[in-house]
């Protein structure tokens, strides 16, 4: 029989070196009648092959997100079978689907033409159809493309031939999905993404199995650690799970590889990205990524451009939409190792998720490691942070002030400063107007530029905290994310969220520099406030009720809740 299966989005099913079913993905622009026509294989294909087994299982990815996640983690070699409605031809959500297939190494493609009812069994517009996609893919790299026209509804050329199509004189789906049935030449090699061990026998490892098959006797290394073994036995009945010959500390999201075919490690690489969520992506945006097992904090640090689907031109873009693609750079928090996707999509695709809420944002697929990770390295420092803090005599921290313009951050923060001051507290105070005429003077006020000032300015803030500084930053950081961002740079303890809480009212009321009404009149866009979202934090170290109390008052709490802390 057919078999079908779906994934969750979180999920990496990968099948890996096999004779068993052909994995064939199905997928086609809304309306194409993909679902149908996936029913109606596992309606008929008993019926067709007098009850035999058949040799595939067959998905439906209704998205281009669970297309491209179902095709990473169907195992070597899948089939992407493409519907097209006969009625809509070449559309740009075909093309993006096939554009994303190529992007995952797939280099053969099953078009299926149906609701050719629909269009009076025309030949002449299934003619049309194929050379449009023959001819896309040929431009992605595809060099296989069988088109096959048909009715899912009715079952013609589903599983048996049509008598409305005597032009076309090739196999029925079905037949063609058992011809394509073909074991790997090549095996792939092996890719482990490695679980934590159960404590039971230290030498057993087991996880996710990505790519290749295990065997007695290879030589396996454990990345990004590189630490060398062998493999003494493998489970038959679960050939995940296996015994190595030296007792190995296993970290989570490690991966066990083949010692001579080793994948790269590297913090940054270049990759595709499908973008799914509704809201923007935001270059410099503190996110989390999953691959292969391993979850890291990484940002995109470069987007270099948009990849248009219908034309394969290259736009610019500083922000990205849902399912828009892009090629970019991304930097992780730390190295792990990794493949080309195109070679094998296990190891070489990730998912980007909301750091927080752990929602997916978008699905990447790895092009190339960057050659930059491989040439920087961090130096120790025999002069580290302590030394420079007990030289200060004092508690290093970030005093982080955030608020609506108007609210009076600016004019704490300084009156904070020179209580410190007067302490023999030895400090620096990053402010946001201040800081744009230098270090930021390249910046306007766009969300991405707000999200790119907040990055350089936590960067900047967790040097000061290196230099051993009382560091007092005031700045607007509308959003949640970059003010967590800026929390995460730093050791526990070191971060203090100060939210100066005065209404927009009265930070209206005051506009001292004129903005608010600039930004009413419109000429002042992307104002916070107004034009752009300000996200208060939810539970700040520190809360200022700057609308009922005077500047010194607030200045003093600030004062005594390091104090409380022990920071002076």
């Amino acid at each position: 029989m057919v078999r079908s299966t779906s994934t969750r989005l979180e999920q990496h099913p990968y099948a890996p070196e096999q004779t068993g079913p052909l994995q064939v993905i199905a997928a086609g622009a809304p309306g194409s009648g993909t679902s149908t026509l996936v029913a109606g294989l596992l309606h008929a294909a008993p019926a067709a092959h007098g009850g035999a087994r058949s040799r595939f299982v067959i998905a439906d990815a209704p998205r281009p997100e669970r297309w491209a996640l179902q095709l990473a983690g169907s195992g070597p070699e899948p089939v992407a079978l493409l519907v097209v409605d006969a009625r809509m031809g070449l559309e740009t959500d075909g093309r993006r689907l096939a554009l994303i297939a190529s992007l995952l190494g797939i280099r053969r493609l099953l078009l299926a033409v149906n609701r050719m009812d629909q269009v009076n069994w025309r030949e002449d517009l299934f003619a049309r159809i194929r050379r449009q996609y023959r001819d896309y893919a040929e431009r992605l790299g595809i060099g296989q493309v069988s088109a096959i026209p048909l009715s899912a509804r009715d079952g013609d050329n589903l599983c048996a031939g049509s008598s409305h199509m005597p032009w076309y004189r090739g196999p029925s789906l079905l037949a063609q999905l058992q011809a394509m049935h073909q074991p790997r030449q090549t095996p792939r090699p092996l890719r482990l993404a490695l679980q934590p061990r159960d404590g039971e026998q230290p030498s057993r490892v087991a996880g996710q199995l990505l790519s290749g098959l295990p065997r007695p006797g290879d030589e396996v290394v454990v990345l990004p650690g590189a630490r060398v073994s062998r493999i003494a036995h493998v489970d038959t009945d679960a050939p995940a799970s296996l015994v190595l010959e030296d007792d190995l500390p296993i970290a989570p999201g490690d991966l066990l590889a083949c010692a001579d075919a080793r994948p790269e490690v590297a913090d940054q690489f270049a990759a595709h990205l499908l973008w799914l969520a509704e809201e923007p992506l935001y270059p410099g945006r503190a996110y989390l990524l999953r691959l292969a097992g391993a979850a890291v904090g990484a940002q995109v640090s470069e987007l270099k451009h948009l990849l248009q689907v219908d034309s394969l031109e290259h736009a610019a873009a500083k922000r990205l939409a849902r399912n828009d693609l892009a090629f970019c750079n991304l930097a992780l928090d730390k190295a792990l190792p990794f493949d080309p996707c195109a070679e094998l999509p296990g190891s070489g695709s990730f998912l980007l998720l909301d750091r927080v809420s752990e929602r997916p944002l978008a699905f990447g697929m790895v092009a190339f490691g960057l050659r930059r990770a491989a040439n920087i390295h961090r130096h120790a420092m025999k002069v580290d942070k302590a030394s420079r803090a007990a030289a200060n005599a004092q508690k290093p921290c970030v005093l982080w002030f955030t608020g609506l313009s108007g609210s009076g951050k600016s004019t704490v923060a300084d009156l904070v400063e020179q209580r410190l001051q007067a302490l023999g507290r030895r400090t620096m105070l990053l402010d946001g107007d201040n800081v744009r005429h230098g270090l930021n003077r390249d910046l306007g006020f766009t969300d991405e530029d707000r999200v790119e000032n907040i990055r350089r300015v936590g960067e900047v803030s967790k040097l000061m905290v290196e230099a051993g500084l009382i560091t007092l930053v005031s700045f607007i950081s509308p959003f949640r994310s970059e003010r967590s961002m800026a929390r995460e740079l730093l050791d526990e303890g070191e971060f203090f969220e100060i939210f100066v809480d005065a209404p927009l009212a009265v930070c209206e009321a005051r506009d001292p520099k004129g903005l608010y009404k600039k930004a009413r009149a419109g000429t002042l866009p992307n104002f916070t406030g107004i034009g752009s979202p300000y996200e208060p934090p939810q539970a700040p170290e520190l809360r200022l009720p700057a609308d009922r109390h005077s500047a010194d008052a607030l200045a003093e709490r600030v004062v005594e809740l390091l104090r409380q802390h022990a920071m002076l």
